[in-house]
């Protein structure tokens, strides 16, 4: 049986704020998905990721340097602070939300589709010293849960689940529920069989 992984592409120029007013466009739509809640530090850590972004489109290099300056700052104390990493050089979609905060390391090369939810402990990273590119991509409606690991250069299908604590090392197709270490899938039905997640630990 062919497994489909059914992943939508992240295309990095529709999510790349090229103008000052896309930039605050895309901070809107975080604010909404995060409950309007100025001080989430999910937030909070997507605000300073889109002007990490937005900051590489000004041109000339003169005129970025301060900016770049101010996005380091800003960055090391969203880190420090809320223990959030996401590097401006990361591929995020829109609406994306991150709950809760501490111990959540998105890698420079991740990619992480629309409306998907990463929760606290989560690590989207790299899994080999001689491949340090190499890193997960996932679809669009993702629900990661807590202190789940997704290393290497897999893919996670739209729609799928990853249970708590769980460590993915390969791909898992689309509306999956994978779950465990290393995960393994344990329903291809994410949508009507949401208890399943009660029986394993849940997302939480």
């Amino acid at each position: 049986m062919t497994t489909v992984l059914a992943i939508t592409a992240v295309h990095p120029e529709a999510t790349s704020p090229s103008s000052i007013r896309r930039c605050l466009q895309l901070m809107r739509e975080d604010f909404v998905a995060h409950r309007r809640d100025w001080f989430s530090p999910g937030f909070r850590a997507l605000c300073v990721y889109r002007f990490g972004q937005w900051r590489m489109s000004v041109r000339p290099k003169a005129l970025r340097t301060p900016l770049s300056l101010l996005y380091r700052v800003m960055y090391r104390r969203i880190r420090n602070r809320y223990g959030i990493e996401l590097p401006y050089s990361a591929t995020v979609g829109r609406r994306v939300v991150i709950e809760h905060q501490n111990c959540i390391v998105i890698h420079g090369d991740a990619v992480i589709g629309d409306d998907s939810i990463i929760r606290q402990g989560v690590t989207l990273g790299n899994r080999r010293l001689d491949a340090p590119h190499d890193a997960p991509r996932l679809g669009n409606g993702v629900n990661v849960g807590a202190g789940a690991k997704i290393l290497g250069a897999v893919t996670i299908g739209d729609g799928a689940v990853i249970g708590a604590n769980a460590v993915v090392l390969s791909d898992v197709p689309a509306h999956a529920i994978a779950v465990g270490v290393p995960a393994r899938v344990v329903s291809r039905n994410a949508v009507e069989q949401r208890d399943v997640l009660d029986t394993v630990g849940g997302l939480e």
